[in-house]
């Protein structure tokens, strides 16, 4: 399975933020989020939408070089009961800046992709997961469609083999470096699957069909929470079968 399309995606960012919107609509701001113990959901969801504003006032500014979001100035999120309209706002502006600078057009970002549709693929899979942490949080229903959820496995797993090759003081993932240690991920709805192979030099990850040291088998909806860490290794919702610590240690190396 590719990436999918741009197009794709932009849909779905937007879509996502409105769901967000809705899941926060009428809770307490104060609310803890389990899954982020030190966020309320106000953190949660300022987060995620001054992501989108930061992300957008950088490709516009068609930057040369790196630009960290601490750099940038945007306008103060609004009070908590307008944060719903100013995530889809916040989507909806990134999406037209891509648009408008077109998706291959180099900008600034965190990793080896320079290019501007990197951001939209990224706050999408972010927006989806953060989604998640809400639902927790409140105690919303949530599913993601499973096409959604599969590139947001493959987006994630291609961040770990990258960031197990480089050292980067906030994304170092160079303890997920091994001696040829495998992990399967195996989604159903749809059915895919992604190898994880853990080499001296970094993790490499491939849809060879092979064995695995440990297979993690779910829907893809499920094995994306499983893989951010926001279910437990021993939800029902999965089936781990063979090295069940080496997945444990995979998560515990993989969190964001």
């Amino acid at each position: 399975m590719k990436s999918l399309s741009h197009d794709r995606l932009a849909e779905a960012l937007v879509a996502e933020a409105e769901e967000f919107g809705m899941v926060i609509a009428g809770a307490a701001p104060d609310v803890r989020v389990p899954t982020c113990p030190e966020w309320t959901l106000r953190d949660l969801a300022c987060h995620v939408g001054l992501a989108y504003h930061k992300s957008a006032a950088i490709i516009a500014s068609r930057p040369t070089g790196y630009v960290p979001f601490d750099a940038v100035t945007v306008d103060d999120p609004p009070g908590f009961d307008a944060l719903g309209g100013w995530l889809v706002d916040g989507a909806e502006r990134l999406v037209e800046t891509v648009a408008d600078i077109g998706p291959e057009t180099p900008t600034s970002t965190w990793t080896p992709d320079r290019r501007a549709g990197f951001w939209t693929r990224r706050l999408t899979h972010e927006t989806v997961v953060h989604r998640a942490d809400a639902a927790l949080a409140t105690g919303a229903p949530y599913d993601v469609d499973g096409d959604l959820a599969a590139d947001g496995i493959a987006e994630g797993l291609d961040l770990v083999a990258v960031f197990s090759r480089l050292e980067h003081p906030a994304l170092d993932r160079t303890s997920l470096r091994g001696t040829g240690e495998t992990l399967l991920f195996r989604a159903t709805e749809p059915d895919l699957r992604w190898l994880a192979r853990r080499t001296p030099s970094g993790v490499e990850v491939s849809r060879e069909q092979a064995e695995a040291d440990v297979v993690v088998t779910g829907r893809a909806a499920d094995l994306l929470l499983a893989l951010t860490g926001r279910i437990a290794t021993d939800d029902p919702r999965l089936t781990v079968s063979g090295d069940a610590e080496l997945f444990r240690h995979w998560r515990e190396h993989t969190k964001f």
